[in-house]
């Protein structure tokens, strides 16, 4: 059976992740008809492979040091959540029947720690609302208007187009007329999910300033300068996937901002990957982008002091070798253990013709409370949690609007990750998508009020 066609006065969406589906929900509240379009068979897909580790809905972390967390936009998202705040987001899980919980590192989880019974039953109030969804249809970009005549006269600045999407679907290509619309397309990670960012080229066409997708929230791959390889063969063999924790991490950013946390992250087999290195991503990218390389400082025993790790070092070990001596002063086993013996046979990774004497303490403990960790290159954009850059924050109104032009018509919105912000997971990335969507569905709603429409 067809679906009928909706009314010009409809609202239409493209994408079904967070940032649509809350947009969708705040139109349809407001008593508007709206239309959902997403190219994937099903919504937020993206979102239930989020669900597998966990589902870090937003975090408990106070503001403004929460605000924080999204660095060079802090100000710009600030608007975003003030509208939506976290405690907001899980009052709103609880109007769905989905419980929320703080874990032990702050972050907020659902009860059953998926994302499905979140999803479905916010998918069904949707349905209930009278919200539209039209699956399989991929967003083409704007119907452009025919060239005027020309003239020898001094043309008028021209009036912006039309609001008509263009869409290719099951049936063909369809152009659909619109009231406004709101498009929440992703960043271009996970490109079988629905993320591939080919909403960059229409935009791009309409003359809409975007700065370039770049991987956040992904792994990077080390290396010994001079040398092709990355990790060694035993260390692959050995410690690919194992965690290293608690650790701290410590870095100068490009303009000299000190990135100094603890954590834990995962040793893989090209690298390093894990909540750790993406709070510290965004720095470390730039770094690498300016320089090719970026070496950050890693405190393996976060819990000892250097006098104390330097003192336990150079207590007599006796018979036992330098690895058992060690795990038993100061519990140094497993990759952090790995680590040591990496540089004690390879040299530094900055200056691999210097390898520390095991017989120096005071060397050794110099080294497992900085162990030079240099990175060369970050995994491919597609293997990223999400993306930086995207459309330009600084050319939109104080509602997430596009500035209408030539070839780009008034009433477009935008939302979520295609916008130019980045966040580490935890809570942060989400909670942004999710206050974005709302943000933008209520600047879209105060548009159409002003307008008329």
């Amino acid at each position: 059976m067809t679906a009928p066609s909706p009314s010009p006065a409809a609202v239409h969406l493209v994408g079904g992740g967070p940032a649509g589906l809350m947009a969708a929900e705040t139109l349809a509240a407001a008593g508007r008809p709206v239309v959902l379009h997403d190219a994937m068979p099903s919504v937020g897909r993206k979102f239930l492979l989020a669900g597998k580790g966990g589902l870090n809905l937003t975090h408990s972390e106070p503001r403004p040091g929460f605000d924080t967390r999204y660095g060079e936009a802090a100000a710009a998202l600030a608007p975003w959540l003030d509208a939506f705040p976290p405690q907001a987001l899980c009052d709103w899980a609880a109007g769905l029947g989905v419980d929320t919980f703080v874990g032990s590192s702050g972050r907020v989880f659902p009860a059953e720690m998926k994302a499905a019974p979140l999803l479905r039953a916010w998918v069904q109030r949707l349905r209930q609302q009278g919200v539209v969804f039209r699956m399989r249809e991929r967003w083409l970009g704007f119907e452009r208007p025919a060239p005027a005549p020309s003239s020898d006269a001094a043309e008028p600045a021209q009036a912006p187009p039309p609001l008509r999407l263009r869409f290719a679907g099951p049936q063909g290509e369809s152009t659909v007329p619109a009231a406004a619309c709101l498009l929440a397309l992703g960043g271009a990670s996970w490109s079988r999910l629905g993320s591939d960012g080919a909403w960059v080229a229409p935009l791009a066409q309409a003359g809409v300033p975007i700065a370039p997708l770049r991987p956040a929230n992904v792994g990077f791959h080390v290396g010994w300068a001079g040398q092709a390889a990355g990790w060694s063969a035993p260390l692959r063999a050995r410690q690919a996937g194992a965690p290293l924790k608690p650790v701290r991490l410590r870095m100068v950013g490009p303009d000299g901002t000190v990135f100094d946390r603890a954590g834990e992250f995962v040793l893989s087999d090209y690298g390093v990957e894990g909540s750790l290195i993406y709070a510290a991503g965004a720095a470390l990218r730039e770094q690498i982008a300016a320089t090719g390389a970026c070496t950050v400082h890693l405190d393996l025993l976060p819990a000892f002091s250097l006098d104390k790790v330097r003192a336990d070092i150079a207590h007599p070990r006796g018979p036992r070798s330098l690895a058992t001596h060690l795990k038993s002063r100061l519990g140094l086993e497993g990759a952090k253990a790995a680590l040591l013996q990496e540089v004690l046979h390879r040299g530094l990774p900055d200056t691999p013709e210097q390898r520390p004497d095991p017989a120096d303490a005071a060397a050794l403990a110099t080294l497992l409370k900085a162990w030079p960790l240099r990175l060369v290159a970050p995994r491919p954009i597609d293997e990223a949690i999400s993306t930086a850059g995207g459309v330009r924050l600084d050319t939109l109104s104080p509602g997430l609007m596009l500035p209408p032009g030539p070839a780009l018509p008034a009433g477009v919105f935008v939302a979520g990750e295609m916008l130019d912000w980045e966040a580490p997971t935890g809570g942060y990335l989400l909670q942004a998508c999710f206050a974005s969507g709302r943000y933008a569905a209520q600047g879209l709603l105060r548009w159409l009020h002003h307008t008329g429409a």
